[in-house]
Formats: C-alpha cells, sequence, structure tokens
C-alpha cells in the first residue's frame, strides 16, 4: 500500500516528457516514375568510336601542313621521325610488349607472318612426353613411374596411363624428357618427346 501512495504522490508528467506531436509514420513511397506504356522507346545516338576526353577542336593549319609534309616522305624518312622525337623530347624508350602465346588471329596483319617465320627458326626448348603404349604386364610399374614425376594420386596416374597416347609431362627440358623416356622404357612403356 505504501508504494501505491508513493506512486502516487510522483508527479509522472514531470518525470516523462510529454508527446505534444502524433507519432511520425512514412509510407512506402516511389522513386522513380511510371512508365507510360504507350510511349516508344528512346533511341540514344552513340558516337562511331569512344573519346574518353569529348569532342576535340579541329587541328589548326599548321598542324594539318605539317601532317602533309609528313606523309609526303618516302618510307625511310618516316621511320626516323619516331626515334628522333623521342630523343628531342626526352621520352623513355618504350619497351615491346611480348604478345607470345597470344593468338593475334586474322588480324595480326602482315607482321604476324613474319613472327611465324621467327619461331621456326628459334630452337625449341620445351617439349612434352608423351606416352604411345606399355605392356599390359607392366601396367602398375608403369604407374609408379607417371606418379614418381607428375606428383599425381594413384587414381589419377592410373586414369592417366589407362587413356594411352596421352601426353603425360608438359614444359620440360630435352634432358629431363629423355630422362622421364628412359624411366618409362625402363618400366615397360613406350614414351616419345614432342
Amino acid at each position: 500500500m505504501k508504494f501505491i501512495a508513493v506512486v502516487r504522490t510522483l508527479r509522472l508528467g514531470s518525470i516523462l516528457p510529454k508527446i505534444t506531436v502524433p507519432l511520425q509514420s512514412r509510407t512506402f513511397q516511389h522513386d522513380f516514375i511510371p512508365r507510360d506504356l504507350q510511349a516508344k522507346p528512346k533511341r540514344y545516338k552513340y558516337p562511331a568510336f569512344y573519346d574518353p576526353y569529348g569532342p576535340r577542336p579541329p587541328p589548326s593549319d599548321k598542324i594539318i601542313q605539317l601532317a602533309e609534309r609528313i606523309a609526303a616522305l618516302p618510307a625511310e624518312e618516316r621511320a626516323q621521325i619516331g626515334p628522333t622525337l623521342r630523343d628531342r623530347l626526352r621520352h623513355p624508350k618504350m619497351q615491346q610488349i611480348s604478345v607470345e602465346g597470344m593468338d593475334l588471329g586474322p588480324q595480326g596483319g602482315p607482321s604476324a607472318g613474319s613472327a611465324k617465320a621467327e619461331e621456326k627458326k628459334v630452337e625449341k626448348t620445351a617439349f612434352d612426353v608423351k606416352l604411345e603404349k606399355f605392356d599390359v604386364a607392366a601396367k602398375i610399374k608403369v604407374i609408379k613411374e607417371v606418379r614418381a614425376f607428375t606428383n599425381l594420386g594413384l587414381k589419377e596416374a592410373k586414369d592417366l596411363v589407362e587413356k594411352v597416347p596421352v601426353v603425360v609431362k608438359q614444359g620440360v627440358t630435352k634432358e629431363e624428357a629423355n630422362d622421364i623416356i628412359e624411366k618409362i622404357k625402363a618400366a615397360g612403356g613406350v614414351a616419345v618427346l614432342e
């Protein structure tokens, strides 16, 4: 009873703030404007090529005359313009990007043919070892040899050997490839160098 009397004596209004405004509520508001179903789609005009710097003013007459004079030069003199400008403007020499392993396709142009001719001249340094066949009685020995130089598990090596003819090791030196071929031959298999 004393508790109730104490509560009555306290003015709860002075302790708790009075709510004088209604609680705020917010209904779902659309962030988009509904599309007119009868309207035709807009067609945007895209430029023929993407220019990240935007439109540029046309070159001056002096630049056009210079370009015409350069175009009129013989091919030998035009080839000297790039290195001369690089030296004059003190630009660092640009390194050529290696395209080894890339398929340039038909757009490779005339230089692609010369690259293939150079490839034929270069001596091959990486070889593949291909397992041609093996004796059925020596299958387990061949699987053990294949596991030794490929770091495969027993099941993977067995599956690989059963797919004969198959490449068992790629990109090795000639000495390493000959060593692998000799080991497979000693185990009862026939391997060749590719």
